[in-house]
């Protein structure tokens, strides 16, 4: 097995910020919006640099929204930034009549997704957020893995023409791809070549199947990993390639068993190979106050919940 090097825990948060950061000197038609969140969603560069392409819209998501898709008339790329909840649940109306019916050009930056937001609880951990946002026509979907290709994402999705949600985190994860590595939207990374099963993992969850990739190896089972950072569109040729050698795959991700990335390969294997599937998410339910440590163990979103998941649809290979 291919092993991965950990080269130092970073919050994607970071990374978005990074990569806005470079996006302000090298495109001068980036702006961007943010909902008085500066600090968690690190535009201070951006601000600091370039204070007459900064806008500080206050405590008004679906203004924000609104004010976004109207810079795009106008030639600019605006790039909105507050947290997952406020970036979708709390704006969905604005960005399915304002940005995503007109294909407005329009990238809807979110933090602290996920559980992993922690103690702040339940009701800013927003677990149905990429089904919302996959479910708008025209939208693209990206859920990074770290901050090394949550920097790339950003950097990619300016030089992208239409509406872009991309979403990341919080806490500080594990940084293990390389720190220049192309980013394709809608094109998975194999990580890990496998011939007993697929696991398909997306976000935090990717460096949690690794885990279980090597946890699995010493088992005698052959995981084959592959990173989905983009969930629509979803590489449907990478998944339908590898299930066809391994004959069955878990779905790994930080988010609602409804919804996400396993009810897209799912749909995606029902209609081309129906094969056995099993879900390593949140099994329809809210969060709660927590580390984020705590709430990955206690929701089963980790290295072992996949094994156990692995080792299940194994037994239901024909």
């Amino acid at each position: 097995m291919k092993k991965y090097t950990n080269t130092g825990n970073k919050d994607t948060r970071s990374g978005f910020g990074a990569g806005l950061t470079e996006l302000g000197q090298k495109n001068e038609n980036v702006v961007a919006l943010c909902a008085d969140l500066i600090g968690s969603l690190k535009m201070d560069d951006f601000k600091k640099n370039h204070p007459e392409r900064f806008f500080q819209v206050g405590i008004a998501e679906a203004n924000m929204m609104g004010i976004a898709a109207g810079m795009t008339i106008g030639g600019k790329i605006p790039f909105t930034g507050t947290f997952a909840n406020f970036s979708t649940g709390r704006v969905y109306d604005q960005i399915r009549q304002s940005i995503a019916y007109s294909d407005k050009n329009v990238k809807i930056c979110a933090s602290h997704a996920g559980l992993t937001l922690g103690e702040d609880g339940a009701t800013h951990q927003i677990l149905e957020d990429i089904g919302l946002m996959k479910m708008l026509p025209g939208m693209v979907v990206i859920n990074p893995c770290d901050y090394n290709q949550t920097k790339a994402a950003t950097i990619a999705i300016a030089d992208y023409h239409g509406p872009v949600y991309l979403r990341f985190g919080r806490p500080s994860v594990a940084n293990f791809t390389p720190e220049n590595g192309e980013f394709i939207i809608g094109k998975a990374i194999m990580l890990n070549e496998g011939t007993d099963v697929t696991i398909v993992a997306t976000g935090h969850l990717v460096w949690e199947a690794l885990i279980a990739a090597e946890k699995l190896e010493e088992k005698g089972i052959s995981a084959e990993v592959i990173n989905i950072h983009t969930i629509k569109p979803l590489d449907e040729e990478a998944i339908l390639k590898s299930v066809t050698k391994t004959g069955c795959i878990v779905t790994a991700e930080e988010h609602n068993i409804l919804g996400g990335l396993g009810e897209s390969v799912a749909r995606t294997l029902s209609l081309n190979k129906p094969t056995p599937q099993e879900y390593v998410a949140v099994n329809d339910s809210f969060g709660e106050s927590g580390t984020p440590a705590q709430l990955m163990e206690k929701y089963k979103l980790n290295a072992d919940a996949i094994i156990n998941a692995v080792e299940k649809v194994i037994k239901r290979k024909q």
